[in-house]
Parts: C-alpha cells; structure tokens; sequence
C-alpha cells in the first residue's frame, strides 16, 4: 500500500513534518514569546508603578491651583504661591498625564482673563478634548475670545463659527459664539456670512437670550424672514 493510500502513514508525515518546522524555528518561536510576555509586563509595571503614582500626584497638585481658579486669582492659579504649583508648573512637571492636560485649558483660559492673548491661544490649542465635543466647542469659543481680542478677526470668526456649531445641544453657548461670531463679521464688512449666522440663532435657539434680541440685527442687515 503506497503511502498517499495510507492515512496513518499521511497522519504520521504530517507530524514528522510539524516537528520539523519546530526544531527548525523553536528557538525563535520561544524568543518572540518571551519578548511578548516581557513587554506586556513592562507594560503593565510601567502603568501600575509609575504612570498611576504620577497622574495622582499630578491631580493633587492641581487642586490648589483650581481653587485659585475658582476664586478668580487667575495669577495665582497659574503661577502657584506658598509652595503650591499653579497649572505651569504642573504642565511642565507632568507632561503626558490627564492632569497636566486639563492644566492647559485653565491656564490658556486664566492668560485670557489677564489679557495674555498669545499664551492663552498657545496653551488652548496644546489641549485635547479627548472626544468631549461640548468641551471642545468651549475652547474653540476660548480661542476665538483670545483671537478677537488681537483683532485677528478671520481666526476669530473661525474659531467662533467652530464653537456654534460643536455642540448644539448647549444652546445658550452655542448662540452666544454664533451672535459673537456675526458681529465680527459685521465688523469685516462681511454681511451675509453675518445674516447666515444670525438666522441660524433665530432658527434654531429661538429662545435663548441672543435667540430673543437677534431679529434687531438681521433687520439692521435688511433681512428679517
């Protein structure tokens, strides 16, 4: 009986042959094996001894400076004061972490309400809003303030019209950036992308409080629907 006619025979090439491919490469197979393992517990080691110590840390730092925030001693909440790190400090001590992250959004805030244009603009856009979109339409409204106030009037209204549109669930904040973002466009002469902004308020957040004084601006522009 030939071997092809032989299943055992077959079974058994089969094996001989497995066996074969394992002593050829076994040596290898182990070693990408072991680098796995050690790189998923490197991984791990690194997460539960030196990433999770550090963001704790990191939050703890930052609760004095956001009490400062809070008080509105935005100098103090930036800089810190008795040995307590503002949010630069934690920025730059904790780079990476949630912490040090949500530091850049009150500190880019804190420069805007000291008149620090450019650094709050810098630290706003290093932020992430990690897929919060009502987080991120409040940045972009942040950023559009900040550009405004530098009478970069195209960033502004950019940034503005970015704000109304993010999170249309929040309407007081979604018409207050459109309203602010159409008279910026007023301002540049631009007078239909002004109506366009205003019509949206009056169509869609009829009954916020920009959504209430809106057909005044829209008639001044010669369009009341």
């Amino acid at each position: 009986m030939s071997e092809k006619n032989n299943p055992a025979l077959a079974d058994q090439e089969s094996v001989n042959q497995a066996i074969g491919v394992w002593e050829k490469y076994s040596k290898k197979i182990i070693y990408v094996s072991v680098a796995v393992i050690v790189l998923v517990g490197g991984y791990l080691s690194y997460a539960n001894f030196i990433v999770a110590p550090k963001e704790q840390k990191a939050s703890e730092e930052l609760f004095t400076a956001e009490a400062n925030f809070r008080k509105d001693s935005f100098s103090l909440a930036l800089n810190g004061a008795n040995g307590a790190p503002g949010f630069l400090k934690v920025i730059s001590k904790y780079g990476g972490t949630a912490a040090a992250n949500l530091a850049r959004l009150y500190a880019g805030e804190s420069h805007l309400h000291l008149g620090e244009y450019q650094k709050a603009i810098d630290q706003l856009e290093k932020y992430s809003a990690a897929g919060s979109k009502q987080i991120e339409a409040k940045v972009e409204g942040l950023l559009g303030d900040a550009y405004a106030e530098l009478k970069k009037n195209e960033d502004a209204i950019k940034h503005y019209k970015s704000a109304g549109t993010l999170f249309p669930e929040d309407q007081a904040m979604a018409s207050e950036y459109l309203f602010r973002g159409g008279l910026l466009c007023e301002i540049a002469g631009k007078n239909d992308d002004a109506i366009e902004l205003y019509q949206i308020i009056k169509d869609k957040y009829p009954r916020t409080e920009k959504g209430f004084i809106v057909d005044k601006y829209l008639a001044r522009l010669g369009s009341v629907k």
